[in-house]
């Protein structure tokens, strides 16, 4: 996959008003990501970092500046056609899952596809399949949200992602209601798909999960204070085998 932009905000700005007061959550992002990167927004609570994520994420829009997605100035867009470049150019991952209960794993991948009114995907049920092997759980396909461990309920969030093939994997917090070896499970799967070209970025508050991107983009007072590559990359697959192997000479 070449490396073309697949994001471009111009001096984005987002203000909420409370009352009287303004809060200047952006205050002029300039941001580029290229198909194919791996991007960690990292900042402290108040940083600006889930304004942007919300903003990237066409689940809000700026005040001021512009916002290009794949090409498309999403700005200039009305309401539906917003909605629209959400459902299909932006596959979310948050936090909770937010995986449908008493629902098995196939349906609620297969869910966004009911709301693909331009019915790119011929297939639904052959793409839900093709999404849930790709993040290696062909073999839990029939299983409901409890049936599944924390870790196989975000690969199936992650697959539910992947299943519209969107230009971004937006990643909210993705291993924060994770331990510590759940978390390099799931964070091995965001780097494989990364690996084939798949354009991720992760919200996080934690350096150690960044370290696992490609590139490091720090928020301070609605501001990019930072923007610089991962020089000592993590690998979550080598991480793991260390972890396994520790286990077993504890043994």
């Amino acid at each position: 996959m070449g490396m073309s932009t697949v994001i471009a905000t111009k001096r984005l700005t987002k203000t909420f008003h409370l009352g009287e007061v303004a809060v200047h959550a952006l205050r002029g992002v300039d941001l580029t990501v290229a198909s194919g990167e791996m991007v960690a927004i990292m900042g402290a609570s108040g940083s600006g970092k889930s304004t942007l994520m919300n903003l990237l994420g066409c689940l809000d829009q700026p005040t001021s500046g512009d916002y290009f997605l794949d090409g498309s100035n999403v700005n200039a867009l009305g309401k539906n056609e917003y909605a629209e470049v959400r459902n299909q150019k932006i596959g979310f991952v948050f936090q909770g899952f937010n995986l449908l209960a008493r629902t098995t794993a196939l349906e609620n991948v297969e869910l966004p596809l009911l709301y693909d009114h331009a019915r790119r995907i011929k297939d639904p049920r052959k793409a839900a399949i093709a999404a849930l092997e790709r993040v290696g759980l062909g073999d839990r396909m029939a299983h409901e949200p409890n049936q599944l461990s924390g870790g196989q309920q975000q690969r199936v969030a992650i697959a539910r992602a992947l299943v519209n093939e969107p230009a971004i994997l937006l990643a909210d917090e993705p291993t924060g209601n994770l331990d510590s070896r759940t978390s390099l499970d799931v964070l091995s799967v965001f780097q494989e798909l990364n690996a084939q070209g798949i354009t991720v970025i992760i919200i996080t508050h934690e350096h150690e999960i960044a370290q696992h991107a490609k590139r490091i983009v720090e928020m301070r007072d609605g501001l990019i204070k930072r923007d610089t590559p991962v020089q000592n990359r993590r690998n979550a697959q080598k991480d793991l085998a260390e972890w396994r192997n520790e286990e077993m000479a504890n043994d």
